[in-house]
């Protein structure tokens, strides 16, 4: 079934939308629901009302829409606006802000990368026995969008949609390395760095030598928790580094260096083979997207 609208009962198509008394006679029928949040409706249903037509609103416009006064919507607006979710452009005069423009984006290509690279991991799992995994960047973050688990008893297992700050985990200093000076500047500048482990950056300087090292070595090894990752990049047709995937392994299993190599060469050609594939893809999209 497909998802409904939340706007679907505020608007009737071919009818636009409906009477402030049924926005008010809806609303309070939510609130009466002991599961939903009345502000957390408001605030989405805020963030729908834009549409092609409709790019810039103002608070008069969205209390209107709901049925209520400016003022019982200050604080959701305010809220909204303080996470990036809208854009002041005038006095009370809103847009769509950047961070759903980048959550949209983030999903629809995160979404590529999983399906494309499944299959791959799938078999890197198969090959090595030991757990791979897939992750992006978000902002100072990795977060883990495909897990392939190794069903031997020692074995890694990081839960899909877990975060790890860039600068102490494998895959994170690979994204990392997508990155130039200023980037890194503009990302960790207010951000300390000195209350993580011992074995990462404690330092921006420290974080960026780190990072170039990485870079030019192409893969990362890291220990931490008894457990031995390493992460290689993916790359897109313009040779952009999209996401990370990984092999990792208690250390018991990856203490010996020649099944340390083999692991890696076996990582390194499957992040090929995934890039390969993931290049064609988003370079026959560029050949078909609308003018």
């Amino acid at each position: 079934m497909p998802r409904r609208s939340l706007l679907a009962d505020f608007h009737s198509p071919g009818h636009g939308p409906v009477s402030h008394m049924q926005v008010c006679m809806s609303l309070a029928a939510i609130t009466e629901n002991d599961y939903t949040v009345p502000a957390l409706f408001r605030g989405l249903t805020i963030i729908e009302m834009f549409n092609s037509r409709d790019r810039v609103l103002t608070v008069q416009d969205f209390a209107d829409h709901l049925g209520v006064s400016t003022s019982s919507i200050y604080r959701i607006v305010t809220t909204l606006t303080e996470m990036n979710y809208l854009d002041k452009v005038a006095k009370n005069t809103y847009q769509l802000g950047p961070q759903v423009i980048s959550n949209g984006f983030s999903y629809l290509a995160s979404r590529d990368v999983v399906d494309i690279a499944m299959p791959h991991l799938n078999t890197l799992r198969n090959t090595v026995s030991m757990s791979c995994h897939l992750s992006i960047r978000e902002g100072q973050e990795a977060v883990y969008i495909y897990r392939s688990f190794a069903s031997q008893r020692l074995s890694v297992n990081v839960p899909i949609g877990t975060r790890i700050p860039c600068h102490c985990s494998a895959m994170g200093r690979v994204l990392l390395t997508g990155l130039n000076d200023a980037e890194l500047d503009s990302l960790y500048q207010h951000v300390r760095l000195d209350g993580y482990s011992v074995s990462a950056p404690r330092t921006l300087p420290e974080l960026k030598q780190t990072v170039q090292q990485d870079s030019i070595q192409g893969w990362v090894e890291h220990q931490s928790d008894f457990a031995t990752a390493i992460a290689c990049a993916l790359r897109d047709h313009h040779n952009q580094i999209v996401a990370a995937i990984n092999v990792s392994g208690p250390d018991a299993l990856m203490e010996d260096p020649h099944q340390k190599e083999v692991v890696r060469n076996a990582l390194l050609a499957t992040a090929q083979r995934i890039s390969f594939e993931l290049g064609n893809l988003r370079k026959m999209s560029e050949k078909i997207k609308p003018r």
